[in-house]
């Protein structure tokens, strides 16, 4: 899950006016409050153009992609009664409580509580019920939260009996194994009471339960300020004695910038985490006056995430300033100097860029100084000389000691370094004649080998069918409306396109000539290919991209192929619904004059069912090349009879997941996935 430090990083908010117009509310109908905030009446709301959205599906996809499990939720406040019970010193004082997303289900019905919330539960703050969470708790998982928790509540009271009544209540709402009881602690004394109570209801009701942690900054040192930006934002001073404030300074990570560094890597580390701090005395310039300069960082190398982030004086520093300079600076001198001295160049070989050791570098920066020397209000950047050459300085003695010390690590570290600098360079050589390739067009002077295309240019209308083999060619050419439906065989087997990089898939004629039919481009991830990305989506050719395999298993394999092909090159396509597969009939089943076709095993049984006691003929299929144009047309092509299996968005993380197991590097995974789900196909091996 990110950090609320991530989050604050990449989000970027829409003005709400702006939103109420793409769901083609009207903006007389809306109440604003602020650029960002509003009520609106739900009768106006577009269901259907809501649950076409597929922000939520996209950033999920993101977020996995980059190696974190996202998992989406709020803090609700709990009517103490009903959201229609709204006397002052009662009411306006909500209990906490975590709603977590299981599902895509849990994620529609939270973002309707919470607008319920504010539409119709607000009295001080937003407020859901009971009732509330029984109409709309499917696909939640609850927590009982803080110390502001019912719960926790009842428990400070003493009163045993009611925390247990309203546990069982959330237990029974939220079903077995979706309601877990929270254990956090602060060194607060409440917390110590009320953590033996909570486990007495776990014991004694079968409850589960769920350590916690409130992280409210980034340092344990981080507290004062905290204190402080509490004061700015209810309006009080540090001085009163009754203003909000925590009773602790341990809502911080334990091991301050070291253990979010590991947070962030988690397992994808190859060397050990390393911590290193100074302090520093010194000018930016001779009538300047002397400031103190205190470095902390920490940094590893990792083969799957890269990150630089750099904080000064409790600000996170999104444009970087002095201290990205200085990494740049320090570690790609340090790494070229140490490859040089070990000889670890080729004869002519151009040295290590800053991008290179970027690629795998995870580094964090924290710093203080006692003059502030940001480079302006919004304290994004610092532009200090004296900062700047401190921490260069003060990395580049670091590294000299860490490449002594850590031998082994250092090693490891630099090879990598140059296998992306190598895996950059060759990546550059092949940019051009890859983009000549993708970007052609289909024309008579551009033909693709054995591209049969349709007559309609309306892309509304348009169906690209891809086969296997000049075979089931010729069948899908017969049988076809030439009016709207175009063929892309495959020539030979196609290349296992997750295993694979983009300089080998490129490579492949039949993997470029099928993106230049499609028309839209590429998505290309990673920063050595970045150029040649150049998706977009209003440049396909076809309203639907439809995937026609033999039903049999070298059939499967291939559009398992495909599938993973247009996965990793144009995700899109599946996201937004264009892909499909064509299923084919297995058997063909005649009694008298009449036909028909079975598209399984169980079709065929009921078939056979009903025709029982009458003379019948099966006749299996072998193959989409031998099919006849008649049944073609009527089985896998006729818009009216045909079965297509449209690929859903909601399946794109689950078909990544088989996708990475039973075709990605990872062996022991594999072996693991074998163990567990290989008896269940035992009958189907050839082991003969």
């Amino acid at each position: 899950m990110k950090t609320d430090i991530e989050i604050a990083r990449s989000v970027q908010m829409r003005k709400i006016t702006e939103i109420a117009q793409s769901l083609g509310i009207p903006e007389e109908s809306i109440e604003q409050y602020g650029h960002y905030m509003a009520k609106v009446p739900l009768t106006l709301i577009d269901e259907e153009k809501m649950a076409k959205s597929k922000l939520i599906l996209v950033t999920a996809i993101t977020a996995t992609k980059a190696g974190i499990k996202p998992i989406f939720g709020c803090e609700v406040y709990m009517a103490r009664r009903g959201i229609e019970d709204r006397v002052h010193g009662i009411d306006n004082d909500p209990y906490h409580l975590v709603l977590l997303c299981e599902n895509r289900t849990g994620y529609e019905n939270l973002c309707l509580l919470v607008s319920e919330a504010f539409i119709n539960g607000f009295y001080g703050k937003p407020r859901v019920d009971l009732d509330m969470l029984r109409a709309h708790h499917e696909g939640l998982i609850a927590l009982s939260a803080c110390l502001a928790g019912a719960i926790p509540q009842y428990l400070m009271e003493e009163d045993y009996a009611s925390a247990r009544e309203y546990a069982l209540k959330m237990a029974d709402i939220f079903g077995p194994g979706n309601f877990y009881l929270e254990l956090q602690d602060h060194g607060i004394d409440e917390q110590r009471p009320v953590n033996q109570g909570v486990m007495r209801l776990a014991r004694e009701n079968g409850l589960p339960l769920v350590v916690t942690n409130d992280a409210h900054y980034l340092r344990k040192e981080d507290a004062r300020m905290q204190d402080i930006l509490l004061c700015v934002q209810t309006g009080k001073t540090v001085d009163e004695p009754n203003r909000m404030k925590f009773e602790t300074e341990e809502f911080y990570y334990e091991n301050g910038i070291r253990q979010y560094l590991e947070e962030i890597v988690g397992d994808d580390a190859f060397t050990m985490p390393v911590y290193w701090e100074a302090e520093r005395r010194g000018r930016d310039a001779a009538n300047r006056p002397e400031m103190k300069l205190k470095i902390t960082a920490s940094f590893c190398f990792s083969k799957k995430v890269s990150r630089t982030e750099y904080y000064h004086n409790s600000s996170w520093l999104e444009y970087g300033g002095s201290p990205d300079k200085a990494v740049r600076s320090a570690f790609t001198a340090a790494f070229d100097k140490f490859l040089k001295d070990n000889n670890k160049y080729t004869k002519n070989e151009s040295k290590v860029t800053v991008q290179d050791v970027l690629d795998s570098l995870v580094i964090i920066t924290n710093c203080f100084s006692t003059i502030g020397c940001f480079e302006n209000q919004t304290k994004k950047s610092v532009n200090s000389k004296f900062t700047q050459d401190a921490m260069t300085a003060f990395f580049k003695e670091q590294l000299q000691v860490w490449f002594l010390e850590n031998r082994q690590e250092a090693e490891k570290a630099a090879e990598q370094i140059l296998v992306n600098k190598r895996a950059r360079e060759s990546a550059e050589k092949t940019k051009s004649s890859v983009k000549k390739k993708l970007s052609g067009t289909v024309d008579i002077a551009n033909r693709v080998q054995k591209f049969v295309d349709c007559r309609s240019k309306d892309t509304d209308l348009r169906e690209l069918y891809i086969v296997e083999g000049d075979s089931a060619l010729g069948s899908v050419k017969m049988s076809r409306d030439a009016e709207f439906q175009g063929i892309m065989p495959i020539r030979g087997k196609i290349l296992n396109c997750l295993k694979a990089d983009y300089n080998r898939i490129f490579a492949s004629p039949i993997i470029t000539d099928l993106m230049k039919v499609l028309g839209c481009g590429v998505e290309i991830q990673g920063k050595k290919m970045k150029e040649l990305s150049s998706f977009d989506l209003d440049n396909l050719r076809w309203s639907k991209v439809i995937i026609c395999t033999d039903a049999d298993y070298d059939g499967f394999q291939i559009r398992t192929l495909v599938l993973t092909m247009l996965y990793r090159l144009c995700p899109t396509l599946i996201q937004e619904g264009y892909v499909y597969i064509a299923e084919s009939p297995l058997f063909e089943i005649t009694c008298k004059d009449k036909t028909w076709f079975a598209y399984n095993e169980a079709e065929k049984t009921e078939i056979l069912r009903k025709l029982e006691g009458k003379k019948v003929k099966i006749q299996r299929s072998k193959g989409l090349g031998e099919n006849d144009p008649e049944m073609m047309w009527m089985t896998t092509m006729n818009p009216d009879t045909r079965r297509l299996i449209k690929v859903m968005p909601e399946d794109a993380e689950r078909t990544a997941w088989y996708f990475d197991v039973l075709l990605g590097d990872e062996l022991a995974q594999r072996k693991d996935f074998i163990a567990e789900n290989g008896a269940k196909y035992l009958e189907l091996a050839d082991i003969s």
